[in-house]
C-alpha cells in the first residue's frame, strides 16, 4: 500500500487550497471522474499530479493518519507501507520533510489507535540509478526509520536488475528488499527471476504472472517467498481481479496475501479487497483467514510478534 495513493478527492483538494496549488478540476466529482483508467502509466500521471499537493510536514501527516485512521475503521492492527521520496525531491520538498510528517503520524497512530506500522522507501525504477543511489545515502540519517526499500513506478523498459547495485548497497545497510513485478507487464518472467537472483527480494509486490512458470513458482514456493496481491487495482489496470490466480496460488500454497495498493484511486482499501476476492472466487472462511494469516507472515516482523498477530487472527476467525 503506497501513502500518496491514499489522497482521496477531498483531502486533495484541501491540499491543494491550503498550500495554493492549482488543479485541473473544479469539484471532488469531476476528479473522480478522471479515474479512469486502463493501464499503468494512465494511472501513474494521474498519481504524480496528486502528489504535487504535498508540501509541508503537516500535508504529509494529514495524508498518513487520514489512512490510518481509514486502516483502523477496517480493524487493520499491523501495517507496512511504501512512500516515494523521489517523487517529492525531485519537486523540491526535503526527504526530512516528508519522513517527519508520515513518522509523526505513526506514532499517533499507534498511540492513539492502537495500529502499528513499518516504512518501506520505494526507489522509482523509471529515474536514474544515481537518484535511487542518492535516495539511499540520504536515507541513511532515517535509517531507524525505515524497515525496507522496494521498487515501483513505470515497469516498461526498467527491468529490476538496472538498480542491483542499488539494492546490495541497501542489504549491506540492513534493509529488507521487495520489488513490484505488476501484472501482466512486457518480460514479467524475466523481472521475476531477475528478482529472485540477481537482487535477492525478500518478498515480491504483485507477481501473479509468476502462475506462468512452473519453476518459478516452485523456487518462490521453497524461498517461502510473500506475494502481496492488490486485486481491486489489477482490474483497473489489466484485465480483472486476477481472482483465479489468487486462488491458484492458495492451491499451490504460495504465501499471497491480499492489499489495497493505491486505494483512493483504485477504490478499495483493505476490507474491499478481501470482500470482492473472496465473492469472485468463491473462497471460504478459511481461506480467507489464511490469505490475512499470510500478511503477518510474511511481514517484517519479528518472529514472536508475528505469531502473535496470527494468534490472535485464529482466534478471531474460531470466534467465541
Amino acid at each position: 500500500m503506497h501513502l500518496e495513493g491514499t489522497l482521496e478527492a477531498a483531502l486533495k483538494f484541501q491540499l491543494s487550497a491550503r498550500n495554493g496549488v492549482s488543479l485541473p478540476y473544479s469539484s471532488e466529482e469531476e476528479m473522480r471522474a478522471a479515474y479512469d483508467f486502463d493501464d499503468l502509466p494512465s494511472f501513474l500521471a494521474m498519481y504524480y499530479e496528486g502528489i504535487s499537493v504535498l508540501l509541508t510536514e503537516d500535508d504529509f501527516y494529514d495524508l498518513a493518519f487520514t489512512y490510518f485512521q481509514k486502516a483502523h475503521s477496517q480493524n487493520v492492527v499491523y501495517a507496512e507501507v511504501f512512500f516515494d521520496p523521489q517523487a517529492h525531491t525531485s519537486r523540491g520538498v526535503e526527504f526530512a520533510t516528508a519522513i517527519a510528517g508520515i513518522r509523526r503520524a505513526q506514532s499517533e497512530a499507534e498511540s492513539a489507535l492502537g495500529l502499528r506500522s513499518q516504512l518501506i522507501m520505494c526507489f522509482l525504477r523509471d529515474m536514474s540509478v544515481e537518484s535511487a543511489m542518492e535516495t539511499l545515502e540520504t536515507a541513511d540519517q532515517h535509517r531507524h526509520s525505515i524497515i525496507g526499500v522496494g521498487l515501483d513506478s513505470d515497469e516498461k523498459d526498467n527491468p529490476p536488475i538496472k538498480f542491483a547495485d542499488v539494492f546490495a548497497a541497501a542489504r549491506d545497510r540492513g534493509y529488507r528488499i521487495t520489488a513490484h513485478c505488476d501484472v501482466d507487464q512486457a518480460e514479467s518472467i524475466t523481472h521475476l527471476w531477475q528478482c529472485l537472483n540477481d537482487i535477492g527480494v525478500d518478498r515480491i509486490d504483485h507477481g501473479v504472472n509468476a502462475l506462468d512458470d512452473p519453476s518459478l513458482v516452485a523456487e518462490i514456493a521453497s524461498r517461502g517467498l510473500g506475494l502481496t496481491v492488490c486485486p481491486i487495482s489489477n482490474s483497473y489496470v489489466t484485465d480483472g481481479l486476477k481472482a483465479s490466480q489468487i486462488r491458484s496460488m492458495l492451491d499451490l500454497d504460495l504465501r499471497v496475501c491480499i492489499n489495497s495498493d493505491d486505494p483512493a484511486y483504485f477504490p478499495g482499501y483493505i476490507t474491499e479487497n478481501l470482500l470482492a476476492v473472496q465473492e469472485a472466487a468463491g473462497l471460504n472462511r478459511g481461506q480467507i483467514t489464511q490469505l490475512v494469516g499470510n500478511a503477518f507472515a510474511v511481514s517484517w516482523l519479528p518472529d514472536r510478534e508475528k505469531q502473535a498477530y496470527i494468534d490472535r487472527l485464529h482466534e478471531y476467525a474460531v470466534g467465541p
